[in-house]
């Protein structure tokens, strides 16, 4: 509830500065610039409270002592303890795909057999709209990695590029796809449906994040 009422407060004063800037002048211009840099400021603070968060958040996860996965196995992944890793993977649960997209090429670079680091830096291309870009990472994953779920994750993928590009025949087998290496995701049949239906909305790369 705190937080939900600091976040209605900054909504709150950026609504009224899109509404009031263009046609403001003098003081009231330069109160409402002054209450935009508070606002970035204070953006700026939350987002790097919360990676830090995140950091601390995952390394508890990973020991396996912590009560949402103490009896689960824990992958061993030299990876997952990078700055890079979990920098990126904050930036992309906050959907700052930009910013996940600068810390998944370090990771890639310093990793480059890493499944999961070449599966996230191909999916943040991919909803920066540059599909061609993720593509290649994709496929280069699909050669190498067992994972099922990773597979999953990325014939989901494939499958909406192709439905965005038209080919609807094409996308439908990678989502059958999907669904056959990890029928417990619920994103490729979502996205079956919608091909079958020639509407709705198409999902991929919401289920990455509980990968680890």
């Amino acid at each position: 509830m705190m937080f939900q009422h600091m976040f209605a407060e900054m909504s709150g004063m950026l609504d009224e500065i899109i509404h009031y800037y263009p046609g403001a002048s003098g003081p009231a211009r330069q109160e409402l610039a002054a209450k935009w840099q508070l606002l970035k400021t204070m953006s700026d603070g939350i987002i790097e409270e919360w990676l830090s968060f995140e950091e601390k958040l995952g390394h508890f996860r990973q020991t396996g002592a912590s009560p949402d996965g103490g009896a689960l196995p824990v992958p061993e992944l030299p990876e997952m303890d990078a700055e890079a890793f979990v920098k990126g993977q904050g930036y992309y649960k906050l959907m700052m795909f930009t910013q996940a997209l600068t810390q998944f090429k370090q990771v890639v670079e310093q990793y480059p057999d890493s499944a999961v680091g070449r599966t996230y830096l191909a999916m943040c291309y991919l909803h920066l709209n540059e599909s061609e870009q993720a593509v290649p990472h994709f496929w280069r994953v699909l050669e190498t990695c067992d994972s099922k779920r990773i597979r999953s994750i990325i014939y989901n993928a494939l499958g909406c590029i192709e439905a965005q590009n038209g080919v609807r025949l094409k996308a439908k087998e990678y989502f059958k796809l999907a669904h056959y290496h990890d029928p417990s995701l619920r994103e490729p049949l979502a996205n079956l449906e919608s091909c079958m239906r020639s509407s709705g909305k198409l999902h991929y790369g919401s289920e990455l994040t509980s990968l680890l």
